[in-house]
């Protein structure tokens, strides 16, 4: 195949130089338009001009990790290429020039060669768990399947942006509360470790006799500064061995049971397992997934192993001839509410719509209820540090006081 050297010039205005394999001229330069650059030159150049060095071409990777946004714009691109009669392979080469994260440059440089050598597109997807969810891949396989690839991927570019934005608005809700959790325990500890021993050590030269609530806080700020390090390692000891213990079968088990369970956080975590659970039964049921096949591909994506399993007898129960609704209204994690609402849609057919409203409430739900919560923790935060804080300070001023009566006399 020809070679091209071609220069450009990219949306910034940055210049671009560059080696490009292409069946003729008008093909590379219909190619780089498509990547929004604008073409000053064009050239096929010889097999002994290739060895000449070219300028180093700048990385276009802005960072490493994947991001849930690398997956939303995968999906839309490849959705919208497809619906506009790009073929297949073309449209994976054409995306995989515009990703920004190195390692997912790597997975669609990789899913790329393997359908290429002939491999279906789910079967590509399959390869890469850990980046591909179930759901990915079981949508990507009814797609193909129905010759409806592009309606498929745009349903779940639109899920996987929902998510996204359902994500953004609860790290956004949360990030004041942290910030003031962080800032409390960082102010106490400044105040323990630092603040009071100094302090103390002057008031000691007096000689006065100190105050019972100074006693007890000169031992507290002894004995945190003596174990501050070792509390440390202990706490990322815990941690990974706690991290361990979770990612086991049966500690995952305790510890999404105890989730359902905690005091106060527990409604947050149900409710957020409930739109989870309907936002994808509703994609998966409107991309043309059959029911039974719907369940089993949500109860391995739910996240939570309790409502995994209730999920998977839900599907037994189904199987076995019984209708959707008799087996949800047997636990009591399932509310009234999304039960007669499932109950509505069978009887009306219309059970994606049905499951798309039960995620839209839930989700408005979980919402109002953390901003609930961190209304209601913000000024008890605020009365906890007033209170420490405030009984550090006044443990610090007592022996000033005693020092000013001593004086006087």
């Amino acid at each position: 195949m020809p070679k091209f050297l071609f220069v450009a010039r990219d949306r910034e205005g940055r210049k671009i130089q560059d080696i490009q394999d292409a069946v003729g001229e008008d093909d590379l330069i219909r190619f780089l338009q498509s990547k929004g650059l604008l073409i000053i030159s064009v050239r096929e150049v010889k097999p002994e001009e290739i060895e000449v060095p070219l300028k180093p071409k700048k990385s276009r990777f802005s960072r490493r990790r994947i991001k849930s946004d690398d997956l939303v714009f995968f999906a839309r691109q490849l959705s919208i290429l497809l619906d506009a009669g790009v073929t297949l392979l073309r449209s994976i080469d054409i995306i995989s020039q515009q990703i920004e994260s190195r390692d997912f440059s790597f997975v669609i440089e990789k899913i790329r060669k393997d359908v290429e050598q002939g491999t279906t597109f789910r079967d590509s997807l399959a390869k890469h768990r850990r980046v591909f969810s179930e759901l990915w891949v079981n949508l990507s396989e009814i797609g193909e399947a129905s010759g409806n690839l592009a309606i498929v991927l745009d349903r779940l570019a639109r899920f996987l942006e929902t998510r996204a934005a359902f994500r953004r608005e609860i790290t956004s809700a949360m990030i004041y509360p942290m910030i003031l959790f962080f800032v409390a325990i960082g102010a106490i500890s400044f105040f323990v470790l630092r603040i009071i021993p100094t302090f103390m050590e002057v008031i000691k030269g007096f000689g006065v006799k100190l105050p019972l609530l100074t006693q007890m806080v000169i031992s507290i700020s002894s004995i945190a500064k003596r174990t501050f390090i070792p509390s440390i390692l202990i706490f990322i000891v815990l941690f990974f061995l706690f991290r361990r213990f979770i990612n086991t079968e049966n500690g995952r088990r305790i510890f999404d049971n105890f989730k359902l369970r905690m005091p106060l956080f527990s409604k947050f975590f149900r409710n957020l397992t409930l739109e989870r659970f309907s936002s994808e039964m509703s994609t998966l049921i409107e991309s043309g997934v059959p029911l039974l096949y719907s369940l089993e591909i949500t109860e391995r994506a739910v996240g939570n192993k309790i409502v995994s399993e209730m999920i998977k007898k839900t599907k037994e129960s189904v199987r076995d001839g019984k209708t959707l609704t008799r087996p949800l209204s047997d636990f009591e994690f399932f509310p009234p509410l999304l039960v007669q609402m499932v109950s509505v849609g069978e009887e009306t057919g219309n059970l994606a719509a049905m499951f798309k409203k039960i995620a839209s409430y839930y989700e408005e739900y979980t919402l109002t209820l953390i901003k609930r919560l961190t209304a209601m923790f913000e000024p008890l935060m605020i009365v906890f540090m007033g209170i420490i804080i405030g009984g550090l300070v006044i443990s610090m001023f007592l022996p000033i006081f005693s020092i000013a009566t001593m004086t006087g006399r």
